[in-house]
């Protein structure tokens, strides 16, 4: 339900300030309705009536649940931060676009994959069906790290053909496992797998020869 106060003043915006103070809340984030006008009465005091109104909080979608999110971080850091949108089908990306914004990224994407993961949290708070899922960019970082990882996963995979011995890279996240799984998807030689357990999972390269997954302790999953 609605959060809504009542609240009366001599004047209606006397009303609105005093609601909107309550409340908390900007005035683009309310719906203000006037209960009753205000009245002098007879000769401008007697059976005078207060201005009443109604104001309700709306109802925020998780695109601005999640932006009001990171808007409140930037001010705790105090970075002028700006948020170019882009929706799809499947998912709202967010990127992130200003000076020093290193300091959201972290070493390989990990403080922006923990920063992502909290916007989520907070954009579907309170929904169980239809949740919406937000990707989050720092200055087109994921694009740029995906092209990286692709070019790694390509050299790499010269190294193991060269070599005949696998190679497994550090650990990653799921996405970024993936990157390399599709990057050599349909090399006729190589093949790729996960091991470990998280936050520790890493891809494993090798040459296509029999089934030695077993010596790596790998599974075969492809994230």
């Amino acid at each position: 339900m609605a959060l809504s106060v009542e609240k009366t003043g001599k004047t209606i915006d006397e009303a609105r300030q005093a609601a909107l103070q309550e409340l908390g809340v900007p005035e683009d984030r309310v719906k203000f309705e006037i209960l009753e006008e205000p009245s002098k009465g007879f000769l401008g005091f007697i059976g005078g009536r207060e201005a009443r109104i109604r104001v309700t909080v709306l109802e925020l979608s998780p695109l601005d649940k999640a932006v009001d999110f990171l808007q409140n971080i930037f001010r705790q850091m105090q970075l002028d931060v700006q948020l170019e949108k882009k929706e799809t089908e499947e998912h709202i990306v967010l990127n992130l676009v200003g000076e020093h914004l290193g300091i959201l990224i972290g070493k390989h994407g990990q403080t922006l994959d923990a920063l992502q993961y909290l916007v989520n949290l907070a954009a579907n708070r309170g929904i169980e069906e239809n949740r919406t899922h937000i990707i989050l960019d720092v200055e087109h970082y994921r694009e740029r790290r995906e092209e990286t990882l692709q070019h790694l996963a390509h050299r790499l995979a010269e190294k193991v053909k060269r070599s005949g011995r696998r190679i497994m890279l550090e650990p990653m996240n799921r996405h970024e496992r993936k990157v390399i799984h599709m990057a050599l998807q349909n090399n006729p030689v190589i093949t790729t797998y996960s091991a470990g357990e998280e936050p520790y999972r890493k891809v494993v390269i090798e040459y296509r020869r029999g089934d030695s997954r077993r010596e790596a302790g790998g599974r075969p999953e492809r994230a």
